[in-house]
Parts: structure tokens; C-alpha cells; sequence
């Protein structure tokens, strides 16, 4: 006797696998630092979350109902095996600091309230054959290298962390020490910016084969992280980084993009995204952060020349010019690309 057709097709309908917007209720608040809060969130009908990767990131409908109402991604601390809750840790920014609103809006959240969430998802996964991993961290970007070292610790990994901070606002300091207390798990602390480079020089150059390395912070962290990785010998696909912002580009040539499904054909101008051109134009497309970091916008490209100019793609995947992240990279001059949508 065949089973029952339904079974299969009900397999992945189970709420453990789950990632498209949903209410989840806030079950507890934590302020680690003057600046910084960390928010648990919980199922309301108390079932299990999905699971993710190390590094992921949850995206959280901040201002809902309201003109301000925007979608704003914060990475996930846990080790992402089974989870009973998510945790994000959120630094409060002004837009005189050049915050968008929604982590002071986190930061007004109370202990029972219900809040959309979607995802999770991961662009900052650890790779599977690395052998041992080093974790670089300044600031708030400790948030998704705990969450690699974390589970670094539950697979009996190896690792180092390297965690830059300011006197006063260093975050999950007492989980660091709680993992540098684990068999294979290193944590070196900096609280200055040449202290800091002492010690990522000092680590570069002593790392085991197979090592992997991981960063994520501001972005001067990030640029020194870059070069004393080169100086040190270290091939850029040994080297992986998520970015809060990127930085802010020129205008660009002019361009066509043709949308290979329908036949629209968008005029891109300089200092228009083509992600901004196709929505003009009535054409569908996810898109979350707008500055090239968080992979939302990939989009199929299937003839045209791409200037690339997002942080997610490798060089690998830019040189076979089959997708681009279209919130900002570009045609190049004059070009008529093939967008396939």
C-alpha cells in the first residue's frame, strides 16, 4: 500500500521549519552595557525555533503600523541547534550616530510583547572543511563570532576570538570568559585600536593549516583585519567578513537592464540602484539593507557585462557573472543587461 500522498508534501510545513514572518513574543531583556541590550525572544505557543547556522541573522519589523515601519536584520547569538529561543543584542544608535531608527525602537521593546520576525537566514556561515577558526570581533559585531564560537565549542571545534572593545562598553564579556574556559576555545581581549593590532598581527602569523578566518565590526576593524591578513600570506578565501554598512560609492555610468521574463526595459541613471529602477517599474524584488552587505537583492543576470560592487559575493562568483546584488552594483557603461526575473 503507497502512503498517503499528503505526508510527503506536509514534511516541511511543520512550524520547526518556519522562516517567513511571524510573531514572536519578547520573554526577556538584558541591558549588557549603557548602550547595548540583549532581547530573547520566544514562540507564544512555546514550540522549538528554527534552526540555523552559525552567524545568521533574524529580521525584525521595527515602528510596525507607522511611517517610520522598516525591516532591519540583527545577528543571532546562539549555537543555533535546536533552539527553545532567539537572542540578538542590538546597540542603540541615534541618526545623529548614523542610526536608522530601528534600534532605538528595540530598545523601547517590554518583556511580553509581540514582534515580527522573519528568517532566520545566513550570508556569514563558517565553512564546513575549515579546521580550526579564528574570530575577530570589535564592538557590537561580537554578536555573530559568538554565535561561530558557540557552536565551535558544541561540535568539539577549535578556535580563537579576538574581541576589541571600549573600557565600559564591552559586550558578552562574561559569555567569552565562559567559552575561554572550554577545551579548545582561545579568547584574547583588546580595549584599544594598536592593542588590537598587536594582537591580530601576533595571531595571523601562528594560526594552524586550515584555519579559517572571521570578522565582523566597524568598518576601520575591518580594513585592518584585511591588510594584516594579506601581509600575513593569507589567500582571501581563507578570510570571510560581514559588514554593518558599507561605504558610500560614486554615482555610476548609465545603463540598461532588460527583465527577461516580461520585457521591461529600466534606464538606470547615475546615482539610481538598479534594485530602485526595477521597483519603479513594478518589479518584485526582496531587498533589505540597500548597501550591498546583507545578500537580500541577488538577483539572476544571464547576458551583460556587472560591475560589482556589493561585500557578499566572492571573486569566484563575481568572475562567472551569472548574479549581482542589485541594490548596488551596476551595468557598466552603456551596457544592456539581461536580468532574469
Amino acid at each position: 500500500m503507497s502512503a498517503p500522498t499528503e505526508s510527503r508534501a506536509s514534511l516541511h510545513q511543520h512550524p520547526i521549519y518556519r522562516i517567513e514572518a511571524r510573531m514572536l513574543t519578547v520573554a526577556a531583556i538584558t541591558d549588557l552595557t549603557p548602550t547595548i541590550r540583549q532581547v530573547v525572544f520566544t514562540d507564544p505557543t512555546g514550540r522549538p525555533l528554527p534552526s540555523h547556522e552559525p552567524g545568521a541573522h533574524v529580521v525584525v519589523t521595527t515602528h510596525p503600523g507607522t511611517e517610520r515601519q522598516s525591516r532591519n536584520a540583527y545577528s543571532l547569538t546562539g549555537d543555533g541547534v535546536l533552539p527553545r529561543d532567539y537572542r540578538i543584542s542590538v546597540l542603540r544608535k541615534s541618526a545623529e550616530d548614523g542610526g536608522r531608527g530601528g534600534s532605538e525602537w528595540v530598545h523601547t521593546l517590554g518583556v511580553g510583547d509581540l514582534v515580527e520576525i522573519e528568517g532566520p537566514r545566513s550570508h556569514f556561515a563558517p565553512r564546513h572543511d575549515q579546521r580550526h577558526a579564528l574570530l575577530v570581533a570589535g564592538g557590537i559585531g561580537i554578536t555573530p563570532i559568538l554565535s561561530h564560537a558557540r557552536a565551535l565549542r558544541r561540535w568539539a571545534g577549535t578556535a580563537e576570538v579576538l574581541y576589541a572593545y571600549r573600557e565600559g562598553f564591552g559586550a558578552h564579556l562574561d559569555d567569552l570568559a565562559e567559552l575561554g574556559r572550554s577545551p579548545g576555545i582561545t579568547v584574547h581581549l583588546a580595549t584599544g585600536e594598536s592593542e588590537m593590532l598587536d594582537l591580530m598581527t601576533s595571531r595571523f602569523a601562528d594560526q594552524p593549516l586550515g584555519t579559517h578566518a572571521y570578522a565582523c565590526g566597524p568598518a576601520g576593524l575591518l580594513e585592518t583585519y584585511q591588510q594584516v591578513g594579506r601581509d600575513a600570506g593569507w589567500p582571501t578565501d581563507r578570510m570571510h567578513l560581514e559588514r554593518f554598512a558599507a561605504p558610500e560609492l560614486d554615482p555610476g555610468a548609465p545603463f540598461t537592464a532588460t527583465v527577461l521574463s516580461t520585457g521591461t526595459r529600466v534606464d538606470v541613471a547615475p546615482g539610481v540602484s538598479l534594485l530602485t529602477a526595477l521597483l519603479e517599474a513594478g518589479v518584485a524584488v526582496p531587498n533589505l539593507c540597500r548597501q550591498g552587505v546583507c545578500g537580500e537583492c541577488l538577483i539572476p543576470v544571464r547576458s551583460g557585462e556587472v560591475e560589482h560592487r556589493d561585500f557578499v559575493l566572492s571573486e569566484d562568483e563575481r568572475a562567472v557573472g551569472d548574479r549581482m546584488l542589485c541594490c548596488v552594483s551596476r551595468g557598466v557603461e552603456n551596457v544592456e543587461l539581461e536580468v532574469d526575473l
